[in-house]
């Protein structure tokens, strides 16, 4: 098995053209794993083919290496799990992703205490009493080449990652286009230059074209699969997609100082025929949880499509906390298929895994109009989904990139009354990322929007969701 991958490692290295006189560069990234402890044997193994061809091999994580499976973020310390295994594998460094925050800033500084590599984010204020440790950046010696590289944490339109508010007390953030112009003089000083990213592909894109003297970006967060890097600005950007379908090989090749040519390739996990044995062996222990197997329900048929899934979360919430309307931002359901068959604590786990909370507010049919198209904004112009009412969106163009018209309507079929009060649940991270005025900013639960959806299918039994959907969109 170990010959067999070497050999398509070969086949992949050896299709890099070859500078003479000149120093190679290779870079493994990974990006938002999202705690895909599964494939990390995979990975493992790959890594290490890898270093057996080029012991230089630097392997960075773009962030959000945690949060999407209850393996890792249930455990007690959370994410011990992932970073175990990124430990063994020898990740050299890793950005700061958005759910990196979602276990406050105490988990935070446990999990970079846990880890043995640094976290790099050069936008980012860490006072000493938080216990966080964060570097802005790392320089890294390639047989004699300098290889810096600059970490960038995202920010959303709140000044904040996106996440609550609470999970990051006491951090202050800056906007990356106000931070990297004061590490030009690293870039004068190495020979090759990264910006470790966690803000989206088009804010890469932006930030290649005002700092085309890097020569590579890994970035994450939009879950982008680029096929090998796109080349803008002269800037080479790499991005994969959810947990760990590939991870990227740039190769660079540096002659006097300067990197003379770039590509990128993918490889792919889930067609990776080699596994490595230590890490299978750590994934075993992690995975002995009983608790995460319990049946709680049964899917009718199957389901497919985040739309009936967000429905089914949002029933759930709505019925459980007795509320006339519930609101899930698109982003927040985390697959789009379940097959027919029994529902475990796992499987929601894995469909809500962020560990919110509900809360619950009384809003005005205009305050809740208002802060659905707030929640669209923020979840990167997807509209959320809903239960106890519909909506038909029309937007402006087919790019979906502004709301021309929002209608309410109630399951009669009438339009909502945009002067009368609704009770209406939501999770925190949509409380705090749709920051549309309203009078009461709502109560926060004791329990996860987790437990309730699990409660309550401990109820229902059977349930069915095929086709379901709460919104019509038009242009």
């Amino acid at each position: 098995m170990k010959k067999f991958f070497l050999s398509i490692v070969a086949m992949v290295l050896a299709s890099v053209p070859c500078v003479a006189h000149g120093e190679t560069v290779r870079i493994l990234s990974a990006n938002d794993m999202h705690s895909a402890i599964e494939k990390m044997p995979q990975l493992a193994a790959i890594v290490d083919s890898l270093r057996a061809i080029d012991p230089f091999l630097l392997v960075l994580s773009a962030g959000d290496n945690r949060a999407g499976n209850p393996y890792n973020d249930l455990y007690e310390p959370v994410s011990y799990p992932m970073v175990s295994m990124m430990n063994l594998i020898g990740f050299d460094a890793s950005a700061l992703g958005n759910h990196e925050y979602d276990s406050k800033v105490e988990g935070l500084a446990r999990v970079i205490a846990l880890s043995n590599f640094p976290y790099l984010a050069a936008n980012i204020s860490c006072p000493p009493e938080t216990g966080v440790r964060v570097a802005p950046y790392q320089v890294f010696d390639v047989k004699g080449i300098k290889v810096g590289v600059l970490g960038i944490t995202q920010v959303g339109t709140l000044g904040i990652p996106d996440t609550s508010p609470d999970n990051v007390k006491g951090l202050s953030f800056q906007q990356p286009e106000e931070v990297i112009p004061q590490y030009r003089w690293l870039t004068e000083q190495c020979d090759v230059n990264v910006l470790l990213t966690h803000v989206g592909l088009d804010v890469d894109v932006e930030l290649a074209r005002q700092f085309p003297y890097y020569d590579l970006i890994v970035g994450s967060h939009t879950h982008t699969q680029l096929e090998g890097g796109e080349v803008h600005h002269g800037v080479l950007i790499t991005q994969n997609g959810y947990q760990l379908p590939r991870v990227t090989l740039t190769t660079m090749e540096v002659e006097g100082g300067k990197v003379v040519s770039k590509m990128a390739e993918n490889i792919y996990l889930d067609k990776s025929r080699g596994r490595s044995e230590a890490a299978d062996a750590l994934l075993q222990h992690f995975k002995s949880s009983p608790e995460l197997e319990r049946v709680v329900g049964e899917m009718q048929s199957d389901i497919k499509g985040y739309d009936p899934l967000g429905v089914m979360m949002c029933d759930a919430w709505q019925e459980e906390c007795d509320c006339d309307i519930a609101i899930e931002n698109y982003g927040g359901v985390r697959y789009d298929f379940f097959p027919a068959g029994p529902i475990t604590v796992k499987d929601i786990l894995n469909l809500d895994p962020f560990l919110n909370s509900p809360v619950v507010m009384t809003l005005s049919g205009r305050e809740l109009h208002d802060m659905l198209i707030a929640c669209y904004s923020a979840d990167r112009n997807r509209f959320p989904i809903t239960s106890g009412c519909t909506a038909v969106v029309t937007y402006r163009d087919s790019t979906k990139s502004s709301i021309k018209k929002l209608e309410l309507f109630a399951p009669s079929g009438k339009k909502l009354n945009m002067k009368k009060k609704y009770r209406v649940v939501t999770n925190n991270y949509v409380a705090s990322i749709a920051d549309s005025p309203r009078e009461d900013q709502g109560e926060r639960g004791d329990v996860t929007t987790s437990d309730l959806i699990i409660h309550w299918l401990e109820k229902k039994g059977v349930v069915d969701y095929q086709g379901r959907s709460s919104f019509t969109e038009k242009w």
